[in-house]
């Protein structure tokens, strides 16, 4: 499905982890490559780390930052704070710092929502997702709903680990971030 883009070229980061990084398959196959040859008269930089932090993301952006004048910086972190049980108040912190550097650098912000395993019980579960819809009520920022909500029980589209999305799952990916990213642009 094509979607109209806005009448101008934008420059695009995607700040992301494994999920975005292309985890486990060549990054031509990955959802940003996707979404790059479908709107080629954007500018769209992976800036999306496998194993990424929240702390390691705020690390990164300023040098990334520097290096272009986004119109869009799509926040896709937190996994794996979650997996390794990190606090629901740090990974706010630093998801506070990096919508409000990426703010104060003139770009808009699309925050895409994390949510952990259920193992990992019902208190820490609503308190770490919770985070991202304070955030996007706190900033006036759109909320992207989890992607992998509707991939992860599928087990064809996932890697053996479980965890990773695999090259079937990426059109979906590309098709569920797409409207989001476009819509973005266009406020």
């Amino acid at each position: 499905m094509f979607i109209s883009t806005s009448s101008y070229a934008a420059t695009i980061l995607i700040l992301g982890d494994s999920l975005s990084a292309g985890y486990g398959m060549s990054e031509e196959q990955g959802w940003v490559q996707l979404l790059r040859n479908q709107y080629p008269e954007h500018d769209i930089i992976n800036g999306s780390v496998s194993g990424e932090t929240t702390a390691g993301g705020l690390r990164r952006l300023p040098s990334l930052l520097d290096s272009s004048a986004f119109d869009l910086v799509v926040v896709e972190l937190g996994g794996n704070d979650g997996l390794r049980g990190f606090p629901p108040n740090k990974l706010k912190s630093n998801l506070t710092k990096i919508i409000e550097l990426s703010q104060d650098n003139g770009a808009k912000v699309l925050l895409t929502e994390i949510m952990v395993p259920p193992n990992y019980g019902p208190r820490y579960t609503s308190m770490f997702n919770d985070v991202y819809h304070q955030l996007a009520d706190e900033f006036d920022i759109e909320l992207v709903p989890f992607f992998m909500l509707e991939i992860a029980p599928n087990p064809n589209l996932m890697q053996r680990d479980g965890i990773h999305p695999n090259v079937e799952a990426q059109p979906r990916i590309t098709q569920w971030m797409q409207p989001w990213i476009i819509n973005a642009l266009k406020k």
